[in-house]
């Protein structure tokens, strides 16, 4: 038995466009919809979706015969959390709120083993080993965890560039949400100022010779940040995508006629 190799991680590495899509319903059978809609990466949420260790599993599992590749965003960039999350499978993490070189380097290390960095070795344990059936898997981990952390604030993009620098970093992905309140346009991610920022950095990324991320519900904008060269884009959020579906259809048949007109909104990261 082999370890499972990055795909997702080779992919950024060439240059290759990944489309993804962020899953916060947290259930394992609507996670593996997603897998079979033939989406390149899926997003698992534990910061703002109710997910926990056993929910995430589940949709390790959901997922893994599928080509979709599972990325888990933690609530924290915490060593112990990340340490099960690494021993259930995950090799791909995306770290919320990073705001200095210090901190990616810090992260780094809790997703390597000593002594390289600071994961504990408990592979016996580990669904990631295969419950040591894996030859060489202490030796073989980390070259296939795939280090993605997120900007969202201006500290964080004044340090972007120290940020994009720390090896062991494969990508930074940009927080238009979070990053729009920080930059005083709260719900308001398409304002020429927030997307000027958003612009700059994913330039500022490119030049680091890292992979730039995004996430936006917004086709023209998805769209937009791919043409900009941004590597890996969540273009939809499975919430969204079922409650903007079920209102259709239900106002299909009960409108009666008399419904206001649809107020104009800025762009949806979500």
């Amino acid at each position: 038995m082999e370890i499972p190799t990055n795909t997702f991680k080779q992919a950024l590495a060439n240059n290759e466009p990944q489309i993804g899509l962020w899953l916060g319903l947290a259930n394992g059978y609507c996670a593996e919809l997603s897998a079979n809609a033939g989406f390149d990466w899926l997003l698992i949420d534990g910061e703002h979706a109710p997910n926990d260790l056993r929910t995430i599993l589940a949709q390790l599992q959901a997922v893994a015969t599928y080509q979709a590749h599972p990325i888990v965003r933690p609530p924290v960039g915490d060593t112990a959390l990340i340490k099960q999350y690494l021993d259930i499978g995950v090799q791909t993490l995306l770290i919320p709120m990073v705001d200095s070189a210090e901190q990616a380097r810090e992260l780094v290390r809790a997703t390597r083993y000593p002594p390289e960095g600071i994961r504990g070795v408990g592979s016996a344990l580990a669904r990631a080993s295969r419950w040591n059936s894996i030859p060489g898997y202490l030796d073989k981990a980390d070259n296939e965890i795939c280090l993605l952390v997120q900007i969202e604030t201006q500290e964080g993009l004044k340090h972007l560039d120290e940020i994009a620098a720390v090896e062991g970093v494969d990508g930074v992905f940009l927080g238009p949400a979070d990053l729009s309140a920080s930059l005083g346009h709260r719900g308001n991610p398409g304002h020429e100022t927030v997307q000027n920022a958003i612009e700059d950095a994913i330039q500022r990324i490119q030049q680091s010779g890292k992979a730039a991320g995004i996430l936006s519900a917004d086709r023209q904008l998805a769209a937009r940040y791919l043409t900009l060269g941004c590597t890996f884009v969540a273009v939809g959020v499975d919430t969204s995508v079922l409650m903007n579906s079920l209102k259709a259809l239900a106002s299909s048949f009960k409108d009666d006629g008399d419904t206001a007109p649809a107020v104009a909104t800025p762009p949806s990261v979500y």
